[in-house]
């Protein structure tokens, strides 16, 4: 199954110090992918909060984040992000991120991560905004700090 997460755990793997319970993907629309997503909730036994039935593809259609429980907790799963064009939008600048047991995701990037945050453009987010701009300009600062030759 090819997925991005993206949300607060996202950000967490990034360096963000949020606490979450909670899981946050982007999922490839194409068809294979979405049979294999539609069996791993399958296994999950994962179904809708609103109690009502689960079709995956329906489901997606309707509403832009299709909310989920499943035996491993809750889940979300969002076509399109705010401020994104979806899945190829931001697989351009993921990266994989190890999370234990050889378990690497794609994580979306903190640019696009302050990207989604800022089209949100809740309250809410303005401290986790602020938190991946920083993290970004760390970044640039060890970049550039690599890219010096010391003279002697």
């Amino acid at each position: 199954m090819t997925y991005i997460v993206v949300g607060a755990l996202g950000r967490v793997l990034h360096g963000s110090d949020e606490l979450t319970d909670g899981l946050d993907v982007v999922p490839s629309l194409r068809e294979e992918n979405l049979r294999r997503l539609s069996q791993a909730l399958d296994e999950l036994n994962a179904h809708r909060q609103d109690g009502k039935g689960l079709v995956l593809e329906r489901d997606l259609a309707r509403q832009p984040v299709l909310e989920l429980q499943t035996d491993a907790g809750e889940l979300k799963i969002v076509p399109e992000p705010e401020g994104t064009r979806g899945y190829d939008d931001i697989r351009r600048r993921a990266v994989r991120e190890p999370i234990g047991r050889g378990l690497r995701p794609s994580v979306a990037s903190p640019d696009d991560h302050a990207r989604m945050l800022a089209a949100l453009d809740r309250p809410q987010d303005q401290v986790p905004l602020q938190t991946m701009q920083r993290l970004i300009e760390l970044e640039r600062e060890l970049h550039r700090g690599r890219g010096l030759s010391i003279e002697r």
